[in-house]
């Protein structure tokens, strides 16, 4: 199989340092990386607009970046990850309010 063919991973889901939004896990060199460049997420998004992306690669960055799972969806990209990005969120969700009433 050729590398073209292969499918992004997933980046882990959880919430952030404050609990109180649910996020991709950021790869801290990425984020340096966008945060240094002379490349921002608006002219990142300009020029996958204009198809100078593979889907895979746009959709893989979002998530590197720690985009929130909220956001994700708003991007409508891939329906696959974004549902399975919304149950893990949905479950998430559910396990905070368990443990919150346990106490």
């Amino acid at each position: 199989m050729k590398t073209k063919d292969l499918k992004h991973p997933m980046q882990p889901i959880g919430w952030n340092e404050t609990g109180d939004i649910i996020r991709f896990k950021a790869n801290k060199i990425v984020r340096l990386l966008l945060d240094t460049s002379t490349l921002n997420l608006n002219q990142i998004a300009v020029m996958n607009a204009e198809r100078k992306f593979d889907d895979g690669d746009y959709t893989q960055l979002m998530q590197l970046i720690g985009y929130s799972v909220s956001g994700f969806g708003d991007l409508e990209l891939s329906d696959e990850i974004t549902e399975k990005a919304d149950q893990i969120a949905a479950e998430l969700i559910a396990q905070e309010k368990k443990e919150n009433k346990a106490i």
